[in-house]
């Protein structure tokens, strides 16, 4: 499971942006992975260190702490697979901000261009994505795109890809960052599946307001709350496919948020207000130049319709919506349900 810093989202983020950019630049790129580790008390699964051959380089493994064993092997794996062991004092990792000492040992290996760009974009724009490969490093597997479906290499055979293909999506379903080791027939492989830890930027004020931080913080997702305009629009550029909009405000002003997303096509795009307000929403971004096609991402009234009356019930329908349309779900009553229950 994945216990998720902000600092960790960012060394994430800025790996996938480098290795998007190396591939576009026809660079070649190595990645070094956790295959093993024990100490350091809680930290996240799926850290990922990359780099170039001329030393470039981007994410963290254990917060830069074993970076004395990490960097050579990440330039040495650009060409050649291989491992290293390395330890932690406990002064060293509690100045890093890690719980305590540890140690561990990492995998470095290559990286192919178009695993590195179909990983690199899905880091990026947020979306759940997996990385396999063998443990010695010479085959590597990338899945990404709704339900892992779009597949760059190969571990080498049909019979191993779908093995490890299952168990990937199987991870992604549940829903949290996890990495795994195992055997597929003969063949040791690792796997580390992402799933983005989702924002929630809610605008505007209201009892509203603190029922929604409450349901994020039982989900495990990041709140970000604004009431001015200008920083509103910023947190909105920054959205990825994970993130999530609920506007409070009705002002006019605050289309300026929505224009920002729905141009964008990033993330679930959410309004509260009756009817009447939605109505005159619409016409006023219809007259800002907001296409149908693009108006149909706005869900508005934002939440299911489950007779919603407090504050901390709309906030259970709001997040039920995002959950519903994450998934391809109606959101209606289980027992009425086609498809598989539980995801």
């Amino acid at each position: 499971m994945d216990t998720v810093s902000t600092e960790e989202m960012r060394h994430r983020r800025q790996a996938g942006d480098a290795l998007r950019r190396w591939a576009e630049q026809g660079r070649p790129s190595a990645v070094v992975r956790v295959l093993e580790r024990y100490g350091f008390g809680t930290v996240a699964t799926g850290q990922l260190l990359v780099g170039t051959a001329d030393g470039d380089r981007a994410g963290a493994v254990f917060e830069g702490t074993m970076d004395t064993v990490a960097l050579p092997l990440l330039t040495s794996a650009v060409s050649t697979p291989g491992t290293a062991k390395g330890h932690v004092t406990e002064p060293d990792a509690v100045a890093a901000g890690l719980a305590c000492s540890g140690g561990a040992q990492l995998l470095g290996h290559p990286l192919p261009g178009q695993a590195a760009a179909a990983l690199g974009a899905a880091l990026v724009e947020g979306n759940s994505c997996a990385l396999a490969s063998t443990v010695d490093g010479l085959a590597v597997l990338v899945a990404a795109g709704p339900g892992l479906t779009d597949v760059v290499g190969t571990l080498g055979g049909t019979d191993v890809d779908e093995v490890v293909l299952a168990r990937l999506r199987e991870l992604a379903r549940i829903g949290a960052t996890a990495t795994e080791q195992g055997d597929v027939g003969k063949t040791p492989v690792v796997l580390d599946v992402w799933v983005p830890v989702t924002t929630m930027l809610i605008v505007g004020r209201g009892a509203i307001r603190a029922a929604l931080a409450a349901q994020c913080t039982l989900l495990g997702w990041v709140v970000r709350t604004e009431t001015e305009l200008e920083p509103a629009v910023v947190a909105a550029k920054e959205f990825t496919a994970a993130d999530v909009l609920v506007l409070l405000d009705h002002g006019p002003a605050f289309d300026a948020v929505l224009v920002e997303l729905l141009r964008s096509g990033r993330g679930f795009c959410g309004a509260l207000g009756s009817r009447h307000t939605q109505e005159v929403r619409y016409r006023r971004l219809r007259a800002a130049g907001i296409t149908d096609e693009e108006l149909a991402r706005l869900h508005g009234p934002v939440g299911l319709d489950v007779g919603a009356v407090t504050p901390a019930e709309t906030a259970v329908s709001v997040v039920g919506e995002v959950l519903a349309v994450r998934r391809g779900r109606s959101g209606g009553p289980l027992a009425g349900a086609a498809g598989r229950i539980g995801g």
